[in-house]
C-alpha cells in the first residue's frame, strides 16, 4: 500500500456468503458437537432430580429468588460463590490451552455463534437448496416462490430463536411450571421479555450477521494471536506443495504447475467466505471445512491428501526444506500447553476438593459491639452475639450451641425456655441471638479478652462446626 493510499476502512458492508454443503471427517465432527451442545442446552433444564421435600427437582437450576444454584446433587450458597468463580477461571485457562495447541478450535467448533450459524445455514439449505441454487434465489427478482421460501426460512428461524430464549429462562425457574404458564399468558413480563430479546438476538446473529459478528463483534480474533506460536497446529495451505495453482492440466507446460487444481472448493464451504490459500487471516475460525472440500479433490484428481491441513509454523519451514514434519504429539505436549494443562487440572482438582470437605453446618459469629459487655445486677458479666446458621438439608435440624475458652462461661439462647438447642428451617438461614454470661466472681481475671469458641452441632447427624470469637470482659481479682 502506498503512503498515499486511503487507509483501509474499519467495516465493510456484508457480502453474503453461501457455503457450499461439504462431507467429511471435519464436517462429521461439527455436526456431532452441534447435536451434544444444542441436545445439552435444550434438554437440561426438563431432567428432573429428586433433592428430597421442600426443595426442586429440577436437575440444573439457579434459583435467583432462593439465592441457590443446583447442579445435579451439589447445591452452591451465595458464600460459595468461589465455586463459579474456579469455573470462570478454568473456561478461561481452557480457551487458553486449546488456542495454544489448535488455534481457534473453540471458534470453528463450539462457539454459540458457530453452532447456531450452523443450524441456521443448515434449514437455509434445506428450505432453499445447497450453494448454487441460493446464489440463484438471491440474484432473482421478487417473485411468490422467493417469498415462500424466504417465508418459510424466516418462520423456522423465528421457532429455533423462541426455543433458544425459551430454554434460557427455564435454567431460572421450574421448567414445566413456566411451560404452561408462558402458554397460559399468565407468566411474569420478564419471561416474556428475555425470550423476545433472546429471540431477536438468536435470529440476528445466527441468520442474518453470520461471520460479521465473529469479524467485528468478538474480541477473541484479535486477542488468539498471544495464545498462539509457531508451534501451534492451525488450518492452512501448503503453499510450497499446491503453487503454481492452474485448472489446465493438459496443456502445455502443466508439468510446472503444483497440485492445487484453483477449483475453488475451499471457498465454496467457507463459512466466513474466505479463500484460506491466501494465508492466515483474522476472519478464519479452522473450521475446517475447507480441508474436507481440498481433501475430496485431490482424491478424485489422483493426488495426496493434506493440501490445506492443520499445520504448524515449524512444519512450513521443516517442509520447506524436505525434512519430515514434526509429529503432532510434539506439537501439543509442549511446555506452555502442559502449563496451562497443569494450571486448569490444578483448580479443578483443588474445587473438588472444596466440594468434598465443605461441612452441612455453616455458621458465622458477630460479637454485638454496643456494648462490648454489660455487667448485670448480681456482678456476672454478658457478652451477646448473633450467630446465624445454615441448615443445607431439606428438613428442619436441632442444633446445640456450646462454648469453650473458659470453664466458668455459659451459654444462653434468646427465645429458648430451656437448654441450648434451636431448631433451624429446612434449607434456610437462621439468626439466633446468643448470650454468653461469667457468673460473678468466676470471669477471668487476668485480660479484658479471652479467646472462646462456638461449637454447633447438628443432634441428628452429629456433625459439628465451630468458630472463634472474643469474650470481653474482666471479673474481680
Amino acid at each position: 500500500m502506498s503512503p498515499t493510499d486511503p487507509p483501509a476502512p474499519l467495516y465493510v458492508a456484508r457480502e453474503p456468503v453461501f457455503p457450499r454443503r461439504v462431507k467429511g471427517t471435519f464436517r462429521t465432527l461439527k455436526w456431532w458437537i452441534m447435536a451434544v451442545t444444542l441436545g445439552i442446552y435444550y434438554l437440561t433444564p426438563w431432567i428432573r432430580w429428586d433433592r428430597g421435600p421442600n426443595l426442586p427437582d429440577q436437575a440444573v437450576l439457579i434459583d435467583l429468588a432462593g439465592r441457590r444454584f443446583y447442579f445435579f446433587w451439589i447445591e452452591i450458597w451465595p458464600h460459595e460463590f468461589y465455586f463459579v468463580a474456579g469455573l470462570l477461571i478454568m473456561a478461561g485457562l481452557g480457551l487458553f490451552l486449546f488456542t495454544s495447541a489448535l488455534g481457534r478450535v473453540w471458534c470453528g467448533y463450539a462457539c454459540p455463534q458457530t453452532v447456531w450459524t450452523d443450524l441456521m445455514i443448515l434449514v437455509e439449505r434445506w428450505v432453499e437448496g445447497d450453494r448454487n441454487a441460493r446464489v440463484k434465489l438471491w440474484n432473482a427478482p421478487w417473485s411468490l416462490r422467493k417469498v415462500r421460501l424466504r417465508a418459510t426460512k424466516f418462520a423456522i428461524w423465528a421457532l429455533i430463536g423462541l426455543a433458544t430464549g425459551g430454554a434460557w429462562v427455564f435454567y431460572f425457574t421450574d421448567a414445566p411450571t413456566l411451560a404452561r404458564d408462558l402458554v397460559a399468558f399468565d407468566a411474569h413480563p420478564i419471561a416474556y421479555t428475555t425470550i423476545a430479546i433472546l429471540t431477536l438476538t438468536t435470529v440476528v446473529f445466527g441468520g442474518f450477521m453470520r461471520e460479521q459478528v465473529c469479524i467485528y463483534m468478538c474480541p477473541w480474533p484479535r486477542i488468539q494471536a498471544a495464545m498462539m506460536d509457531e508451534d501451534t497446529l492451525t488450518v492452512a495451505y501448503r503453499d510450497w506443495r499446491g503453487e503454481p495453482r492452474g485448472k489446465h492440466r493438459k496443456a502445455d507446460g502443466a508439468d510446472q504447475l503444483g497440485d492445487c487444481i484453483d477449483c475453488n472448493a475451499c471457498v465454496a464451504v467457507c463459512p466466513v467466505g474466505i479463500d484460506i490459500r491466501d494465508g492466515q487471516q483474522l476472519a478464519c475460525i479452522t473450521c475446517a471445512l475447507c480441508i474436507d472440500a481440498c481433501d475430496d479433490v485431490m482424491a478424485k484428481v489422483g493426488k495426496e491428501r493434506g493440501l490445506i491441513d492443520y499445520l504448524a509454523l515449524k512444519d512450513e519451514v521443516a517442509e520447506r526444506a524436505g525434512q519430515p514434519r514434526t509429529p503432532v504429539w510434539r506439537h501439543v505436549l509442549r511446555p506452555r500447553v502442559l502449563l496451562y494443562t497443569f494450571l486448569w487440572a490444578a483448580i479443578g482438582a483443588g474445587l473438588i476438593f472444596a466440594l468434598f470437605v465443605r461441612q452441612d453446618i455453616d455458621m458465622t459469629v458477630a460479637p454485638v459491639r454496643n456494648p462490648t459487655f454489660v455487667t448485670l445486677s448480681d456482678g456476672s458479666i454478658r457478652n451477646t452475639y448473633d450467630i446465624r446458621l445454615l441448615n443445607k438439608h431439606g428438613e428442619g435440624r436441632p442444633y446445640t450451641v456450646t462454648v469453650v475458652g473458659h470453664p466458668s462461661l455459659m451459654v444462653d439462647l434468646e427465645g429458648v425456655s430451656q437448654g441450648t438447642s434451636v431448631t433451624v428451617p429446612p434449607d434456610a438461614t437462621f439468626l439466633q441471638r446468643v448470650y454468653v454470661v461469667a457468673p460473678a466472681g468466676t470471669a477471668p481475671a487476668t485480660d479484658d479478652r479471652t479467646e472462646i469458641r462456638f461449637w454447633v452441632e447438628d443432634r441428628l447427624s452429629g456433625e459439628r462446626a465451630y468458630k472463634d470469637s472474643v469474650f470481653n470482659g474482666r471479673g474481680a481479682e
